[in-house]
Order: structure tokens, then sequence, then C-alpha cells
């Protein structure tokens, strides 16, 4: 018998519009990041309901500021104890 194919889990989140994040979230977005666009990164942002700082940094941000990656995961763990 075939196993029944199942579709990947990206595209059923995707066709929800209906979901909500179930936890608090945070995102960093490297305004000059070349792998993945600022503005794919906001709109990601934006329907997770997260909570965005913007850094103009490349992709590598946590190299090139890690004392704002630092603060942005300290933010976060001071807000969700």
């Amino acid at each position: 018998m075939p196993r029944a194919r199942r579709k990947p889990f990206a595209d059923a989140a995707a066709g929800n519009k209906n979901v909500k994040a179930l936890v608090p979230s945070w995102n960093l977005v490297a305004t000059q990041d070349l792998n993945i666009p600022a503005k794919a990164q906001d709109f990601m942002a934006e329907r997770a309901g997260s909570h965005t700082v913007k850094v103009k940094a490349s992709h590598a941000v946590s190299v090139s500021h890690p004392g704002k990656v630092t603060d942005l995961i300290e933010e976060a763990a001071r807000t969700v104890r």
C-alpha cells in the first residue's frame, strides 16, 4: 500500500492565515543582509508578532554586533520569566 503524501510543514503553515504565535518571539533584522532581504525578515517578524530590533549589519550580525544580539536575548529572557 503506498504511503500518503503529506504537505510540507511550511506549505501547511503558509496556507493558514489565522495562525497566532503561541509564545512571545523576538527578531533581530540585519538591514544589510544579502542572504535574507530585510523586507523578508520584516514580513516574517510581523507575521509572527515578534518584538523586532533592527541593526545595520550583514547576515553575520552575531559576529559584527555581538552586544546587540546579547541585548536582545537578555531582553527576551527578562520578559518571559
